[in-house]
């Protein structure tokens, strides 16, 4: 049969037709694609570009292996800036087009609270690495770090006690938005049920990147000048956290006198300040970079070979990322796909051994068994571990809160 040029012409059209309406491709199909959701510009970069890149360090780690299920891993990385409804908008792209497996992210209580109807409406998966108000469980979020119950409280009842100082005062001094004002609504509750009086907790909240600290940091002092001893529990997020400190420092706060007690401050925030004057002042997570453990070595290794800087440090929030990628790859390939229900229910009950030398497990309520620890913040910038407690098994709703009388 002669092949005309019109013919020719017919083929190549069909040709296209066929590729167009095919579906993915051959390449798509050989991966499994991950979002990976942190700012890493604006008010919190100081504190999430660390998490997108432990990601990215496990997620090379695995396609050295294979990756999982014979299919490499695809992180699809994607900046929303600080932006919060951002986040809602770069998760619904990361989902609905994008089609990944899962999602590793947000660093804010605001930002989780913005993409939570996201990842509901199109049943996708938000594994959240960081310790939170509590006060929610969905069957969309697995929560990688501690809630109230296995932190804040423990470090508040470190405080009271004999080893903590006995302390009698107290200044709740947090971020203007959810996750400092629900911590603070549980801890005021929590003290009060210890008989502390009203007079005797103080509470300030200020903006996203407040730099102005002088008239703030005068008022702690004078709080604690009554010859009570105070402390602060310290909710201050992000780049704030910079002047916060050295303001601190300026003023000779000094942690014989007025601890400070961070909840959202760990060696990453340090590295930007002259820790001299701090030193002694305290903060409270599930892990250390100065945690003795055979685990936490390697993994101290593994990050500054990945970031190719000596003097990178490890943090809390990194821990919880790690434990959460952990986690994800055990469930898929017990699971053997990567199908959101079946990874939902194959992940419960799975074990990973944590960099802080401890084994972590995903409870039915999505949050992980943890332990507190409490840091003494070093001239160097690093922590002394000065308390631990054994794994707590969390609650994510605060039995101190009237509301929640019959949840569980």
């Amino acid at each position: 049969m002669t092949i005309t040029r019109r013919r020719l012409g017919a083929i190549a059209t069909a040709l296209l037709m066929s590729t167009a309406f095919a579906g993915p491709s051959r390449a798509a199909e050989d991966t499994i694609k991950i979002g990976v959701l942190h700012s890493l510009s604006g008010t919190m970069a100081i504190s999430e570009t660390v998490l997108k890149d432990v990601i990215l360090m496990q997620v090379a780690d695995l396609n050295a292996k294979g990756g999982l299920l014979g299919r490499k891993i695809e992180p699809i990385v994607v900046d929303p800036a600080s932006n919060w409804p951002l986040f809602a908008e770069k998760a619904r792209d990361l989902i609905s087009h994008q089609k990944v497996a899962a999602v590793f992210g947000c660093w804010t209580s605001v930002s989780r609270k913005s993409v939570l109807p996201v990842f509901e409406e199109l049943d996708g998966l938000l594994f959240y690495p960081l310790e939170y108000e509590g006060e929610e469980q969905s069957k969309n979020i697995f929560y990688g770090s501690s809630v109230p119950d296995n932190k804040a409280i423990p470090a508040v009842e470190y405080l009271m006690s004999k080893d903590g100082g006995e302390t009698k005062r107290w200044i709740l001094e947090g971020t203007d938005y959810v996750y400092p004002r629900t911590s603070n609504k549980i801890i005021r509750a929590f003290l009060k049920a210890k008989g502390v009086a009203d007079e005797d907790i103080r509470e300030n909240y200020t903006p996203f990147g407040f730099s102005d600290w002088q008239t703030e940091v005068a008022a702690i002092k004078a709080f604690g000048s009554t010859g009570k001893k105070t402390a602060v529990i310290s909710t201050v997020n992000g780049d704030a956290n910079v002047p916060f400190y050295k303001e601190l420092g300026n003023q000779g706060v000094k942690a014989t006198d007025i601890p400070v007690m961070a909840f959202s401050v760990g060696e990453e925030e340090l590295k930007g300040i002259d820790t001299t004057p701090l030193v002694g002042h305290l903060a409270a997570w599930s892990y250390f970079e100065s945690v003795k453990a055979p685990e936490n070595a390697a993994f101290i290794t593994r990050w500054k070979a990945y970031s190719k800087d000596p003097k990178a440090v490890t943090n809390d929030p990194m821990e919880s990322a790690y434990d959460l990628f952990q986690l994800w790859s055990q469930a898929v390939a017990k699971a053997g796909s990567t199908d959101v229900t079946k990874v939902r229910e194959a992940i419960i009950g799975l074990k990973v051994r944590s960099p802080g030398g401890y084994d972590v497990t995903m409870n039915s309520n999505h949050h992980l068994t943890k332990p507190v620890m409490i840091g003494e913040i070093e001239a160097g910038g690093q922590f002394d571990i000065v308390y631990e407690t054994k794994p707590i098994a969390p609650k994510p709703w605060s039995p101190y809160l009237a509301e929640n009388k019959d949840r569980h």
